[in-house]
Formats: C-alpha cells, sequence, structure tokens
C-alpha cells in the first residue's frame, strides 16, 4: 500500500533571510513546499481553479505578495484549494485579508506580532524627533549645497514636557511611549479597551476627543480595519490643538491625507513624521512638496534583525498549523474560532 502523499505548503513572496530560509526547507520534512508561477491576480486566480495547488493546507505569505494575488477577498478566497485551512500572514498589519469572509470558509489567519515593536518604535521615535524638531527641511537644503538654507530655519521644539498622545495602545504603541519617556514626555492613549495598570506602564486611559484636544504629539499605533479607515480627518484635525504633531507608523488610510494637506497649509497641524500613505507605493503631492513632512518609504520593519525574526515566527505558524492544528499568534478577530 502506497503510503499517503504529504500535505503541501504555498509560498506567496519570498523569504529573504538565510536563516529563515533554512527553517522553511526544514518544513518540508512534514509538508511540500510549492510556489505558483502566477505573476498576477488573473494569472493567479487562473493557476488556483486549475487544479495546480489542489492539496495545499497552509499558505505563508508576504506583505509583497499583493502584487501576486491582490487582496484576499471573497473572490481569491472561492478560488484558494478546498481543503487551505491556514493562512500565515508575514506582517503585524493584515488590512489585506478579510478576515470575515476567511474565517466564514473556515480558513484561520494568523500574523506576527511582537517581532516588530522594537523596529516599529524606534521609527516612530525617528519621526517624532524629527517632525517636533522641524528637520526636515535642513537635511534637503544639506543635500543641495545650502547649509542651512536660503533662510534661516523656524526653531523647533523639545521633547521635554510634551505630551504624547497615542492612538492604539498595543505592543507598538506601548513601546514607543516607553522609549518617549525617556525624553521626558508625559504619556495618555485611547484603545478600543483600557490596559490593566501593568501594560499601561503610567500612561493615562482618555477618551478619542480628550486625546485629540490636549495631545502635543499624537502617534497612530492602531490597526486598518473598516472602523478605522480614516479616524483622522477634517472634524478631528479642528479638535487638535494648534501647532500638533502628528506621527503615522500603522497604516496610511487611517488618516485621510487630503485632509492633512489642508491641515498642514492652514497651519492646523505644525508637522507631520509619515513612514506609511493611503495609496502606497504613490505618495500625495502635498505631502511630497511640503517642508514640514518628514518621509520615509514604509521602513517601519526595516532591518536585518528584525525581518529575519518576522520570518521566523511566520514559520513557526506554519509548522504549528501542521504539527498541532493551531496557529502561534492568531489575529484577534478569531481569538474564538474553533480549530
Amino acid at each position: 500500500m502506497s503510503s499517503p502523499s504529504k500535505p503541501r505548503i504555498l509560498l506567496l513572496g519570498e523569504i529573504e533571510h538565510e536563516p529563515a530560509r533554512e527553517e522553511w526547507q526544514a518544513l518540508s520534512s512534514l509538508a511540500e513546499l510549492v510556489s505558483p508561477k502566477a505573476t498576477n491576480r488573473a494569472e493567479f486566480l487562473k493557476e488556483s481553479k486549475s487544479g495546480a495547488l489542489d492539496g495545499v493546507v497552509a499558505v505563508y505569505r508576504t506583505f509583497g505578495s499583493a502584487s501576486i494575488t491582490g487582496r484576499v477577498d471573497e473572490e481569491m478566497v472561492k478560488a484558494l484549494p478546498k481543503g487551505l485551512k491556514y493562512i500565515a500572514h508575514n506582517g503585524a498589519g493584515y488590512d489585506q485579508i478579510d478576515v470575515d469572509v476567511c474565517t466564514e470558509h473556515g480558513i484561520h489567519i494568523s500574523n506576527v506580532p511582537t517581532a516588530v515593536d522594537d523596529a516599529t518604535a524606534d521609527t516612530g521615535v525617528f519621526l517624532t524627533i524629527g517632525a517636533l524638531r522641524g528637520f526636515n527641511l535642513p537635511l534637503v537644503n544639506l543635500r543641495k549645497k545650502q547649509f542651512r538654507g536660503a533662510t534661516t530655519p523656524s526653531l523647533g521644539h523639545d521633547p521635554e514636557g510634551k505630551v504624547l498622545g497615542v492612538l492604539g495602545m498595543g505592543g507598538i504603541g506601548r513601546n514607543m511611549a516607553r522609549k518617549l519617556r525617556a525624553f521626558g514626555m508625559s504619556v495618555q492613549y485611547y484603545n478600543r479597551k483600557k490596559l490593566s495598570d501593568e501594560l499601561a506602564d503610567g500612561a493615562k486611559y482618555v477618551e478619542f476627543e480628550e486625546l485629540l484636544k490636549t495631545s502635543d504629539v499624537i502617534s497612530l499605533n492602531l490597526p486598518l480595519n473598516a472602523n478605522t479607515r480614516h479616524i483622522i480627518s477634517t472634524p478631528q484635525f479642528h479638535l487638535m490643538k494648534p501647532g500638533v504633531v502628528i506621527v503615522n507608523t500603522a497604516r496610511g488610510a487611517v488618516m485621510d491625507e487630503a485632509a492633512l494637506v489642508k491641515a498642514l497649509d492652514d497651519g492646523t497641524v505644525a508637522s507631520v513624521g509619515l513612514d506609511v500613505y493611503e495609496n502606497e507605493p504613490e505618495i500625495h503631492p502635498g505631502l511630497v512638496s511640503n517642508d514640514k513632512v518628514l518621509l520615509l518609504p514604509h521602513m517601519g520593519t526595516y532591518t536585518m534583525e528584525t525581518q529575519t525574526a518576522m520570518e521566523k515566527w511566520n514559520i513557526s505558524n506554519v509548522r504549528m498549523a501542521l504539527q498541532e492544528g493551531k496557529l502561534r499568534s492568531p489575529v484577534p478577530e478569531q481569538k474564538d474560532m474553533a480549530n
């Protein structure tokens, strides 16, 4: 009697770091490792519907794999192999996946939470200090061989004594709050739920509108979903303190970029530090042209150590799915979903 065939694991995207590649290859003892031939969504849908990916029970996907599949939505889920039970997403944010649709079809989703915290928070600290101090324009002028520009740049502001308002006090928000306390900032936060005293670590819980009205710096650290899209727009800018500084390392679409440009132009917002954008890789021209905007091209987790740790974490989700029938870090929306 022939032995039963191994289950299959589908790799969407690349595993880029050697220590993680070794761990991925080690999964070949448990499953057949496969990759799609498709290079765009139309081709991938066709390939999946053809049966070429039948037998796949788990998927390892990267943020960049959206260039192949597009969003994991109803159309995509219906085209995926019927036996697929797990999608392991290599990233903290997973807005590229319609979790509700996946839940309806019995597909379990995981993300990579804590491995991203330090690097993303460090990026947030950099953007906070850079935006407060107004470092963008001097950096630009130096590259034009103008030491401080044609005119003396405006004075910046010290972080000491300022109030940091964290919108979304998850792992990244807490990490960033802890680091910015070392610069003399006090911390308040708004969350879906008030944290325990231990997790809050001295940060004050306030309601959403109070955070907007009383923070000197507002850091956006919340996931993107239907409830948080454009949670910061014109009405919210009107509530903020004049001269507020805003930092976003979460997802671009939690803030209305067009409204942000207007708020910068009329002086409501003094400066911003951005690592994410509403329509990446496109950036609103009103942000690119504004000297008060410090920009990074989505570099939050862009370190060797963090990306290697993320890849290893995501592989561990796949391994646990195969060996134990559950995921190491299921997304919160599925915490009560039966295996």
